[in-house]
């Protein structure tokens, strides 16, 4: 089954239906069906976006366990050296701290797919081992 990696952007924006990119986004997730996978960075990043409407922990939280998305740690030191050399590696892009655990996750699971609102920094950015990911959503 196709595995697709969830960066934060697309999970605010269908959760907001005054986002830009909501119905684009929500047009995807309908007609998607592989599964998804993200980080706890992502999560965290999330939850702090939506933290203004009362309801939207509770919304990320509904998300999570109705789609079955797989959420991966990345906390082990290992995990945070990587991350802070992409970071390094990328710091004209810039590249946040969730995006670095999205491209180790995509290293380590052998993903190449990913639904982001990030174009700019997705375009740029390469895995440890060198691969570039295709973006599932194109808004342009």
């Amino acid at each position: 089954m196709k595995v697709c990696l969830l960066d934060t952007g697309p999970l605010v924006a269908y959760l907001a239906a005054q986002d830009p990119a909501h119905e684009e986004i929500a047009a995807w997730f309908a007609s998607y069906s592989g599964r998804l996978a993200t980080t706890s960075a992502v999560i965290t990043e999330a939850m702090h976006f939506v933290a203004a409407s009362q309801q939207g922990p509770e919304l990320v939280a509904e998300f999570m366990a109705v789609t079955r998305t797989a959420i991966h740690g990345s906390e082990r030191a290992v995990d945070l050296r990587a991350a802070t050399a992409l970071m390094r590696r990328y710091d004209n892009v810039p590249m946040d701290y969730a995006d670095a655990t999205l491209l180790l996750l995509a290293d380590r699971l052998e993903l190449e797919e990913i639904v982001t609102l990030d174009r700019r920094g997705f375009s740029a950015y390469r895995t440890p081992a060198g691969k570039a990911l295709t973006m599932a959503v194109d808004l342009r």
